[in-house]
């Protein structure tokens, strides 16, 4: 008897191992120690180029705090701390420990928090690494602007052009850097966090090496796999957009309700400014475009400018108050295909389309239309 009943717990204890799911999960804590508590610690991510907030939580009366998240997607995320310091983080299966100095006690308050220690694991060293070289590079561009300003005080005019070749040194160490974590930690999978911030133009050797090692060791890892299939997908669209290739199309809306494509300018050259309202350079570079507009379109050349406003009241607010003579249309959901599809991120993202619809030149701002549009004519 004794041994049928044995027997019959062991079938119930393997029956249940098999139809209890497993919680993926870590606990994350730690504490703050000048607590702002009109605020909640929020964990975000970046999902398909949009911040996401995926869990939120309070802290205790003490300012300490444990959260235990679900990790079943695991990857990069970022822990804000009260909206006064943030830190990005691995979150698959390492438990963690986090503090935080909190709110800025100082009576002159400058946004410029110090540097955050992430207590886990192996993954989450890679994040260290990660996280002190872009902290180390914020600090280093502080420096110089302060000393540059300093040095070209009496020559103002100096300093954009002496600032920008500086911060060109910076960012060529902060890159070499990446690449030195990308090769250092290839067998990690948090690695993946340090391919993100390599370029395509520069790093795609090695890019393909460390995505190849770590497929090496772990073949189905899913955020992997994913990573890949973007990264497949971001390479095929920045081959449709190549100089030469015909754009992209796209149908979009003017404030009158007519819809308007690349398409309906062949035959025609077309400067097409992608802008939006709450983008201070694009505002800027409008008064030049009225130029090249009053100077160019007699001879053929139209301008289409393609807003990526959220809002469209706040777009129709500023062509009210630009009053611009070309035609206007606003991309759905903040143009986050139009980006996707033309492959910028940042604005504004000028690009010059010949009378075959074909892109013959992109990233164009300021005089450098006018001289594109001249060679153009002159041809």
């Amino acid at each position: 008897m004794k041994i049928r009943l044995t027997w019959l717990s062991l079938v119930i204890v393997l029956m249940s191992a098999c139809t209890t799911k497993q919680t993926d999960s870590i606990t994350i804590s730690g504490k703050v120690k000048f607590p702002d508590n009109r605020f909640k610690m929020y964990i975000t991510q970046y999902r398909d180029g949009e911040k996401v907030v995926t869990d939120s939580f309070k802290l205790a009366e003490d300012g300490s705090y444990s959260y235990q998240m679900n990790t079943s997607m695991p990857g990069e995320y970022t822990l804000d701390c009260q909206k006064w310091q943030r830190v990005s983080f691995w979150a698959e299966d390492e438990n963690l420990s986090i503090d935080f100095r909190g709110q800025d006690t100082a009576k002159i308050k400058i946004k410029n928090p110090p540097y955050v220690y992430i207590n886990g694991g192996p993954k989450n060293e890679v994040m260290n690494h990660l996280n002190f070289n872009s902290y180390r590079s914020y600090q280093v561009m502080i420096g110089l602007s302060q000393g540059v300003y300093k040095a070209t005080k009496d020559v103002p005019e100096k300093y954009g052009e002496i600032a920008g070749k500086l911060y060109g040194v910076t960012g060529d160490d902060d890159r070499a850097r990446t690449r030195f974590l990308a090769k250092e930690y290839a067998d990690r999978n948090s690695v993946l966090a340090v391919v993100k911030r390599l370029r395509d133009k520069t790093d795609k050797e090695l890019i393909d090496k460390t995505l190849a090692t770590l497929k090496e060791k772990n073949p189905t890892y899913p955020p992997l796999l994913k990573y890949i299939k973007d990264k497949e997908e971001a390479r095929a669209a920045a081959e449709r957009v190549k100089l030469g290739k015909v754009a992209p199309h796209f149908s979009y809306p003017t404030p009158e309700g007519a819809m308007v494509s690349p398409e309906d300018y062949k035959g025609k050259i077309v400067v097409i400014d992608f802008w939006a309202s709450w983008c201070g350079p694009c505002r800027n570079e409008i008064p030049h475009l009225k130029e090249v507009y009053e100077k160019y379109h007699p001879k053929g050349v139209e301008i289409l400018s393609v807003s990526i406003d959220k809002k469209e009241k706040a777009w129709l607010k500023a062509l009210g108050e630009e009053n611009m003579a070309w035609t206007q249309v606003l991309a759905p959901k903040a143009g986050k295909q139009t980006m996707k599809d033309y492959q910028f991120s940042g604005i504004p993202f000028i690009i010059i389309l010949d009378k075959d619809g074909k892109i013959i030149a992109k990233q164009l701002r300021g005089k450098k239309i006018d001289e594109k549009l001249d060679e153009l004519l002159t041809k």
